[in-house]
């Protein structure tokens, strides 16, 4: 063993042999190697019972790992019997110093964010470099992500009861509906190559920091078609471990890191979503660990599975009214609720004028309900206002709609939108006491608004009840108004450690 090899940094407290065991392996580690059998199972998403299947797979172990550990994988082995054939394949690895493991350095509180950094630019290059094709796309489409969510709600209900019902039917809810309403988006990952052939397994417990630079294990080699996915789905594998092990921080930072590197505008809510489904997927794994005896798995299996719902709550796909009268607050409320949860805001006011040639700063003040303020004009806007959501929605955007809704027509129409999209529908109704409303009208100048304190005066008399809607009190500063706004958008169920953002300069796809 040369003193620069991996192995030969192995602890002397480390004990010279060990077996480790997974739901599909035995690892034997003996001094400086580590030699992996492949358990001879079959569980429905793999199939190990026989000799050759466990040689092809122990071969393509070695193959793809050396990818993102070129240092780690030697070879395949063969065992032979005392009658000199073959009995068994074994993976032939240097053996890791456990202390230098990524999952046993995040537990520690040390400082990883180098290395997180090096293994998000090893990932987007391995993505920019993979291999492109019909099956490969087809695997990271919608529909192929939609059966593996159900083959995995599946594989669940038959094992022994330990995620609670409740939760999974709700996850399945949650998972299903996202997919139902985001076509465009699944399409449009698909057109721009963002379906690749990845790690597929990305876990704090198989990646090791080392000197010469992290070294990325324990690839998916079983299934190809698990490895055919969207390149995003396979970092959120291990931004939901670095959240499992208590760092959102750091799951935060990697996904940034990622998207910096692979150049992917990817919408938050599809990075929620992913998440939701690695831990889902871990979930299951836990599941069938309990299964074969491992009472401990059953907290780990509800641990992930609370993670996941978490996501998908946070990342549904959201459709957010904001009305009220001149002089309310509205606009300024859609504008800091956008810039406080990163959603897209639609003006009626400056849809209106792009509708009608005119410049949103130009004046085009008129009487109430002439000029481009007839009822004509006030339906094309909403009615440009709710195309511009659907197709927004349909890529997996939130949108605020900032615009009166004083008439519950309009007030229908976006229901039946969100309805269509599958979206959540938030309505917040701006108020203020008459003072405070009269000063703003009264201090606006050159502002995308033409109404005044008469327009606002007519409206009053002619706006229909909006009962469904949260009033939102502005009259006092903005942060109060926004804090009240952000209970409603973010109840206790919907928040996560945090939510995520594009990094910055980094526009939509």
């Amino acid at each position: 063993m040369r003193p620069g090899d991996p192995g030969a940094r192995r602890s002397p407290a480390t004990p010279w042999a060990q077996i480790k065991e997974t739901h599909t392996a035995v690892v034997v580690l003996l001094g400086d190697h580590a030699y992996k059998v492949k358990k001879p199972v079959d569980l429905g998403f793999l199939d190990f019972t026989t000799l050759e299947a466990r040689r092809a797979v122990c071969e393509q172990e070695v193959e793809l790992n050396r990818r993102l550990a070129p240092l780690v994988y030697e070879g395949v082995a063969d065992v032979l019997g005392p009658d000199g054939k073959i009995c068994e394949h074994l993976v032939v690895m240097r053996r890791m110093p456990d202390d230098r493991r990524l999952a046993a350095l995040v537990r520690a509180g040390k400082p990883v964010e180098g290395q997180l950094r090096q293994i998000a630019r090893m990932v987007a290059s391995l993505h920019g470099q993979a291999r492109h094709g019909a099956e490969i796309d087809r695997q990271g489409g919608r529909e192929a992500l939609r059966e593996r969510w159900t083959a995995s709600f599946q594989q669940v209900r038959v094992l022994p009861a330990v995620l609670d019902a409740e939760s999974v039917a709700e996850i399945e809810r949650l998972a299903l509906r996202f997919l139902d309403g985001r076509e465009p988006l699944f399409a449009a990952r698909v057109r721009q190559g963002r379906v690749v052939e990845g790690h597929g397994d990305l876990l704090t417990e198989d990646i090791f920091c080392l000197e010469e630079g992290p070294q990325v294990l324990d690839c998916l080699e079983f299934d190809a078609n698990l490895r055919y996915l969207d390149g995003l789905d396979d970092a959120a594998f291990l931004a939901m471990d670095l959240e499992r092990l208590g760092s959102p921080r750091l799951a935060e930072l990697f996904l940034h890191w990622y998207t910096e590197f692979s150049g992917d505008p990817a919408p938050p809510a599809l990075w929620h979503h992913y998440v939701a489904y690695r831990a889902f997927v871990r979930a299951k794994v836990a599941c069938v660990r309990h299964a074969q005896g491992n009472a401990e798995a059953a907290g780990e299996a509800r641990e992930l599975g609370e993670l996941g719902l978490r996501h998908l709550r946070a990342g549904a796909a959201t459709l957010v009214l904001v009305g009220g009268l001149p002089g309310t607050g509205k606009s300024t409320l859609a504008a800091a609720l956008a810039d406080r949860l990163g959603y897209t805001v639609l003006a009626s006011d400056r849809v209106r004028k792009e509708l009608a040639g005119i410049a949103p700063e130009q004046p085009a003040a008129a009487p109430f309900e002439e000029g481009i303020y007839t009822r004509e004009w006030t339906a094309r806007a909403y009615e440009e206002l709710s195309s511009r959501a659907r197709g927004l929605l349909g890529f997996g955007e939130s949108v605020i709609l900032d615009a009166s809704w004083t008439d519950a027509a309009h007030r229908a129409a976006a229901g039946r939108l969100a309805e269509e999209t599958f979206s959540d529908l938030v309505a917040l109704r701006c108020t203020a006491l008459p003072q405070v409303t009269a000063e703003r009208l009264a201090r606006r100048r050159g502002g995308v608004s033409d109404a005044d304190q008469t327009i606002a005066d007519v409206m009053r008399e002619t706006t229909a009840p909006w009962p469904e809607s949260v009033e939102i009190d502005t009259s006092a500063t903005r942060d109060q108004a926004l804090s009240r706004a952000l209970e409603v958008l973010l109840p206790p169920a919907r928040t996560v450690p945090w939510r995520y953002r594009r990094p910055p300069r980094m526009e939509p796809g």
